[in-house]
């Protein structure tokens, strides 16, 4: 069991593994996705129980139907703040993209904030392994203009190396521009 500072993540590890069968854009399962997320909240000196908890179920309710949040809500004592956070960084019905970004940066706490910026981490880093330059196009501009202004408030040391992601995928999109797919 993970233990960290009386924190107890195994039961949230445990609910995570329902998306083990979700595959990613860039491949792998979304169930290694919300452990990574999780790894760079610890990197980066994050030992907020509640945020690590959410990082391991962040994309639970969005991303597997029918999810029963009861759940979610009776793992522990900090289940309610936990589920409010997940709550908070998941789409609403409805809501497109941009939408649901401006609201994390409109209205999300501080920890719904570091929350996406850690999240975001995870995905540009994926994003090196998707062979789409059109997808990779879309969502490093929408991680340049949504995001890094989200770091800029929570974190710098995250928000530099979004940045250097950001930087990265931009010259890898470049080269594939200039050389083309294949080489």
């Amino acid at each position: 069991m993970i233990h960290l500072h009386g924190t107890h993540l195994a039961p949230y590890i445990q609910l995570a593994t329902a998306l083990i069968g979700k595959q990613r854009h860039a491949g792998g399962n979304m169930f290694r996705h919300q452990l990574d997320t999780m790894a760079i909240l610890l990197d980066y000196g994050y030992i907020d129980s509640v945020l690590l908890k959410a990082a391991i179920v962040h994309d639970v309710i969005e991303d597997i139907p029918d999810f029963n949040h009861n759940l979610l809500l009776s793992v522990d004592y900090e289940s309610p703040s936990v589920y409010n956070l997940v709550l908070e960084v998941s789409r609403i019905t409805g809501e497109t993209k941009i939408q649901f970004l401006r609201r994390i940066a409109e209205n999300g706490s501080t920890r719904a904030k570091i929350l996406k910026v850690a999240d975001r981490i995870s995905n540009m880093i994926a994003l090196g392994f998707v062979n789409e330059p059109a997808f990779i196009a879309r969502y490093t501009a929408e991680t340049a203009q949504y995001i890094l202004p989200l770091a800029e408030q929570v974190d710098k040391a995250m928000l530099a190396e979004l940045q250097s992601l950001v930087a990265s995928r931009r010259e890898m999109l470049n080269w594939i521009e200039i050389h083309g797919r294949e080489e």
